[in-house]
């Protein structure tokens, strides 16, 4: 008899294997939350701060008073908060190689693209933080959205959904930036003109008119207005169908990016 029976090795792990490691992962970064409760800062207090602070030197310059720019600005600090949080993505996921902590997941026998994978879901922990958090500092400055809780909360989930789809862009930096201060920075600077040229803060028709076609066209207004339809009127109109249809386009473009180059670097 052969002492040995010689049996193909599998390459690839399955689709239910992959789903399970994905998880499993994910699962690391929630105990990483929990063993450093610092990196929730930029989702407990940040939302608290800017809510504060733009509503109460904002509101009686564009509304006349708090409670008349509470639904204008609610809606504007929620999509920049949560879309921003989407950047620690990129600067963590860089951080881990940088730290060879992906160098170890090569040697165990888990899916390739699990780190990743798992890395992402875990961050929509994150943005739901700062969503259920951002509405109830809104709450507790008065405001109460017409459209009721089933709206606010759809509304709550298309902005952690379209968060999700921007993060794969983030993520793309980190696997292809050579530091984490260098995402950081990149991120920022295609970021930051989309969130403040937007109509997430002031009306746009207040602005001069050539920068009203760029606020009209971007899609941080698109996203800002279909909350404020959720939450303030209970209603789903083209901005809604838009802002989805972004999120869509994007992971269809990033996705395959992203995971291309982190089967290049690992």
């Amino acid at each position: 008899m052969t002492a040995g029976v010689a049996r193909p090795l599998r390459q690839r792990a399955s689709l239910g294997q992959t789903i399970r490691h994905s998880l499993t992962m994910a699962y690391r970064g929630l105990l990483k939350i929990k063993r450093t409760p610092e990196q929730l800062f930029d989702v407990t207090l940040q939302p608290i701060i800017f809510t504060l602070m733009f509503t109460y030197i904002f509101g009686g310059a564009i509304s006349g008073d708090v409670q008349s720019y509470l639904p204008v600005i609610i809606p504007g600090i929620l999509v920049q908060t949560v879309i921003g949080t989407s950047i620690v993505t990129g600067v963590q996921l860089r951080e881990d190689m940088d730290k060879g902590v992906f160098d170890r997941f090569k040697s165990l026998p888990i899916a390739r693209i699990a780190p990743l994978a798992g890395a992402l879901l875990a961050d929509t922990i994150r943005y739901t933080i700062a969503t259920v958090l951002t509405f109830a500092m809104g709450y507790i400055m008065g405001y109460r959205p017409d459209g009721g809780l089933d709206h606010v909360a759809l509304a709550g989930l298309l902005v952690i959904v379209c968060s999700w789809s921007v993060s794969w862009i983030f993520a793309f930096f980190g696997v292809i930036a050579r530091t984490a201060s260098s995402v950081q920075g990149i991120s920022m600077l295609v970021l930051f003109p989309l969130t403040f040229l937007s109509n997430a803060f002031v009306p746009v028709e207040t602005m001069p008119n050539w920068l009203q076609w760029f606020v009209n066209v971007n899609p941080i207004s698109h996203l800002v207005s279909a909350v404020r339809d959720l939450t303030n009127a209970g209603t789903a109109g083209s901005d809604l169908a838009i802002a989805l249809i972004g999120a869509i386009a994007i992971v269809a473009v990033f996705a395959p990016l992203t995971v291309r180059a982190y089967m290049k670097r690992t």
